[in-house]
């Protein structure tokens, strides 16, 4: 015969049991779900931070790497509670759509390329023959301008194909303000911006797109985010930058443009890092802002937005420099943080 066990074992546990199963779904009912949109560039830490704040709070972030263009409209339609851009917006389309926008993470836009017997880093370029290649002027790897960048390389006789963005871009929008910056040809015939008229090339949706067209085409070369770069296994150029310097994209290169940003005189921190001065930095580092309405239709979504970039510039640092993020100085993040208070409603 089974000995029953004493009643008040039973209670006891029956009561821990309801305790648990409680305790699970006011976490669950506590726990709120946010939807954002936009850069692909930021994507990489976005995912990481995400996931890490989901097992400490529960809150959930949905994020579509869908371009900074597409992030722009929809948090401009009112289709989530927050955008991502790598490319900032001015203070009249702030003020018109009731916006306000802060710096979340910055890195750096690589060329990168596939090309047979020629290594990550070994390849030399600067901004005027980067910017004669996206216009289709240098056609091949062996052109003389190229050569005279690498007299080391043996550079074969080989097609250039160019790959582009082909989504409304703020890693585009980067890389044509650096190419207008240093090229006056590039600048006049084509310009800057999330989206332009590229003369020359196939274009690939997203980062990756653009990755995994390069990673399949021998004689290739795009340009997308560091992590990107590395994450594909693709070749990337050294670049000259403003003070003459080679440098080879990496966490230094980007902190050293990142340092020179004067954020204290720019209005909703409208400041692009292209051609950064400085023996160190590297010419394309870019910032990725977080785009949100300055009265929120859900008081309670906008709070967690906010709340996990709270947590993202506290806790998530760590995991930017992992990625080859630049982590925001200090005086930033208490910019930032000043900034809410004044511009968010919640």
């Amino acid at each position: 015969m089974t000995e029953s066990k004493p009643e008040h074992l039973v209670i006891k546990k029956l009561s821990t049991l309801i305790f648990a199963v409680a305790a699970t779904m006011s976490f669950a009912a506590a726990a709120t779900d946010v939807t954002g949109a936009g850069s692909s560039f930021v994507y990489p830490i976005l995912s990481k931070w995400s996931a890490t704040h989901a097992e400490n709070t529960g809150d959930r972030i949905n994020y579509q790497a869908i371009g900074s263009g597409g992030g722009i409209a929809q948090i401009k339609a009112g289709t989530v509670d927050f955008g991502a851009s790598d490319k900032p917006l001015d203070s009249a389309e702030l003020a018109e759509y009731q916006l306000g926008q802060f710096p979340s993470v910055i890195g750096g836009i690589v060329p990168v390329f596939t090309l047979d017997g020629v290594a990550p880093g070994a390849l030399t370029l600067d901004g005027e023959t980067l910017a004669a290649i996206f216009l289709g002027d240098v056609t091949t790897w062996d052109d003389p301008a190229i050569r005279a960048l690498n007299p080391e390389l043996a550079l074969p006789t080989r097609k250039i194909t160019v790959v582009h963005r082909s989504d409304g871009s703020g890693t585009s929008f980067n890389f044509t303000h650096y190419l207008s910056k240093v090229s006056a040809e590039w600048q006049r015939r084509v310009g800057e911006g999330t989206s332009v008229d590229w003369p020359v090339g196939v274009g690939g949706k997203g980062n990756d797109g653009v990755a995994a067209y390069v990673g399949r085409i021998q004689g290739s070369i795009g340009y997308v985010e560091y992590a990107y770069a590395v994450k594909n296994k693709l070749g990337f150029a050294a670049l000259k930058n403003a003070a003459g310097a080679v440098v080879m994209p990496n966490g230094k290169s980007f902190q050293a443009a990142a340092a020179t940003a004067d954020w204290a005189s720019a209005k909703d921190f409208n400041l692009i890092l292209t051609h950064a001065a400085g023996a160190d930095a590297w010419p394309i580092t870019a910032t990725s802002w977080i785009i949100m309405p300055k009265q929120a239709k859900d008081a309670e979504r906008s709070k967690a937005v906010l709340g996990f970039f709270r947590w993202s510039l506290h806790h998530g640092q760590a995991h930017a420099e992992a990625l080859d993020y630049v982590p925001l100085p200090a005086s930033l993040v208490d910019r930032i943080e000043a900034y809410w208070a004044w511009q968010f409603a919640h």
